[in-house]
């Protein structure tokens, strides 16, 4: 690959929080990062190619490399002409992602990476790899703009939304490094491929819509176009935008919808999740359930349990009359031990009290599961390590 520009200078940032309830929907304008193939569907990629100067069956070359077979270096794509080679490259497939600091957990099966991107900006994504399946947390945006005090993405406030391309790189990127073999976890009967895509890591990304939805379709797109996942391994997690789940609805790609609910009352909800005071608990939980009855996709309901916050009997009783008032079979809950940030207030309940709280869904025919929690020895709540290495 071309050598990459040094980062450009970011303004630096504010040590102060952002002012509580505070809710960022429009991201800071900065440089664009270059465009890449990732950006573009096929035709245009044809009229991008022949904007160079080159034929535009050079795109469908590029896309084989890039998506299929994960080819990483001018060097190795040799059945384009060397004289062109490194120009179409570097004007194809600019670096846009460069990793900063890896660190490893769980005898290698869960990689944490810091990448920073082409303006200085610091994102994070976490490879995990499980008995059937291996599942990359992504960013979509350089920091958030959601404020939820209990997160340290939120807290750091945001800095800028990511392109598609910028999206996408991190699941590429992980894709070669299952390739080469570098996570571990068991025998090889034949090489490792991402499985599974949530976006969960930095961002919040139905408030960065255009880009997040065009990953999910390079992501889906049948090779060599796009990788070739299936729409239903993929995850979209929200804390509630209301009018972006209506639209995901229209979209035609089955993604799991996956609401970070937190709170079954609006009273605590507002101060854990700012966007409730634009749209309520009931407001968020019907949009959920139309989601599942336009996409036949069961929904997730994330809860971070905080001690002595949220992890009370009643509001796991209140949360599972609110599910099963919309009906039966369309929702499951996934309660979190909460990964506590340096210095906070907030930590994790205590096991018996989270015990007790799935107990008491289960207890209302709520199927639910405990959120297993990676990496919590590296820095695992998100935007930790980032926070960390900057």
């Amino acid at each position: 690959m071309p050598d990459t520009p040094a980062p450009v200078s970011l303004p630096t940032p504010s040590t102060a929080r952002p002012v509580p309830g505070q809710l960022t929907f429009a991201a800071p304008r900065r440089g664009k990062p270059p465009q890449h193939l990732a950006d573009l569907d096929p035709a245009e990629r044809r009229s991008a190619v022949e904007a160079l100067g080159m034929p535009g069956f050079r795109a469908t070359q590029l896309s084989t490399h890039y998506f299929e077979r994960l080819v990483g270096s001018a060097d190795e794509m040799t059945d384009l002409p060397k004289a062109i080679r490194d120009e179409l490259v570097s004007g194809m497939l600019p670096r846009l992602i460069t990793p900063v600091r890896t660190l490893e957990a769980d005898r290698g099966a869960t990689i944490k990476s810091v990448w920073r991107l082409h303006d200085g900006a610091l994102v994070e994504s976490v490879l995990m790899r499980y008995p059937k399946r291996v599942t990359i947390c992504i960013s979509s945006q350089a920091g958030c703009g959601m404020n939820c005090p209990f997160c340290a993405t939120g807290q750091g406030g945001l800095t800028r939304n990511m392109s598609t391309a910028e999206i996408v790189e991190q699941v590429v990127h992980s894709a070669r490094l299952l390739r080469s073999g570098q996570l571990s976890g068991g025998p090889e009967d034949s090489p490792l491929r991402v499985s599974n895509v949530v976006f969960m890591g930095m961002g919040e990304a139905l408030a960065n819509y255009r880009a997040a939805i065009g990953a999910i379709r390079r992501m889906t797109d049948p090779s060599p176009d796009g990788l070739g996942m299936s729409a239903r391994g993929i995850t979209m997690s929200t804390v509630g935008l209301v009018p972006a789940i209506d639209r995901l609805a229209k979209e035609g790609v089955p993604v799991t919808l996956a609401l970070s609910l937190h709170a079954p009352d609006d009273e605590l909800r507002d101060e854990l999740v700012p966007i409730n005071t634009r749209w309520k608990v009931d407001e968020a939980i019907d949009a959920a359930h139309r989601y599942f009855e336009a996409t036949g996709r069961r929904v997730s309901i994330e809860y971070a349990l905080i001690r002595d916050m949220n992890d009370q009997a009643w509001r796991a009783e209140l949360l599972g009359k609110k599910l099963n008032r919309r009906g039966r079979g369309w929702v499951h809950v996934n309660p979190i031990p909460l990964n506590p940030t340096p210095g906070s207030k907030w930590t994790a309940s205590e096991p018996k009290v989270e015990h007790e709280f799935v107990r008491r869904l289960r207890g209302l025919g709520i199927p639910t599961t405990i959120r297993d929690t990676r990496g919590s020895d590296i820095d695992g709540a998100c935007g930790q390590l980032a926070a960390a290495t900057a």
